[in-house]
């Protein structure tokens, strides 16, 4: 004779069976491939999803903004006055402190072809008209065939040694790309070249009246001394 026992047996293990297969069950089986449950553990929080993709856009926007606001403090000066520059020992300069002078820009180099001739003649020109409201202010670039390799010490020194020069002389800067300082920005929008707007080579010069507009733009291959005529129409002397 059967038991009576053995139908409940078989309905007890059929529940068990099914309680193993139910998906609230802490030992039912995975529902996620193996491969996924590695690369997102359980119980660890979710990296952002965008963050991938943000990440190496951080540099390029951050250095981008820089440029735009290099380039709006260009767009909205209205004279050379408005720009603060570094001297050679890195300190800011005010040029608004020349306010009322007459002022050539240069963009100089000390192993230029050009350099002996320009720097001889800015220094005699500087001699003449410098009690008259008349100054000169040197940019070091090494842009053009890497012609001013020095620090600002020894560029400094190499101009008031060999010729004489007393008028300043600046930090080294960029004048063209993307790195252009702001002050050069504002002259190469003001006064255009022959064959666009950057600097073709060294000792480019640009003539600025005492209101801080750029009145004339010079060819590097320009002598300084061809120049005296206008700077003396700007200075008001016969």
């Amino acid at each position: 004779m059967p038991s009576r026992t053995a139908p409940f047996i078989s309905r007890l293990r059929l529940l068990r069976t099914a309680a193993a297969l139910s998906p609230f069950s802490s030992s039912a089986p995975p529902r996620h491939s193996p491969r996924i449950l590695r690369a997102i553990p359980v119980g660890a929080p979710h990296p952002p999803r965008v963050s991938a993709a943000v990440s190496p856009l951080v540099r390029p926007v951050a250095a981008g903004f820089a440029l735009f606001s290099m380039a709006t403090a260009a767009s909205s000066a209205a004279s050379v006055h408005d720009f603060t520059v570094k001297d050679a020992s890195g300190k800011d300069v005010d040029l608004s402190t020349f306010k009322g002078k007459v002022l050539l820009i240069v963009n100089v180099a000390s192993q230029c072809g050009l350099t002996n001739s320009n720097y001889t003649e800015l220094s005699q020109l500087y001699e003449k008209y410098k009690d008259q409201g008349f100054e000169i202010l040197a940019f070091p670039c090494n842009q053009f065939g890497g012609q001013e390799p020095g620090t600002n010490e020894e560029i400094v020194q190499f101009a008031c040694t060999r010729f004489k020069a007393e008028y300043p002389i600046f930090d080294k800067v960029d004048v063209n790309g993307d790195n252009t300082a702001p002050i050069y920005k504002f002259l190469k929008s003001s006064k255009g070249g022959l064959f666009g707007d950057n600097i073709k080579w060294n000792f480019s010069k640009f003539l600025v009246d005492k209101e801080g507009r750029v009145v004339e733009r010079y060819a590097p291959t320009t002598s300084p001394l061809s120049m005296e005529k206008d700077i003396k129409k700007l200075l008001g002397s016969s």
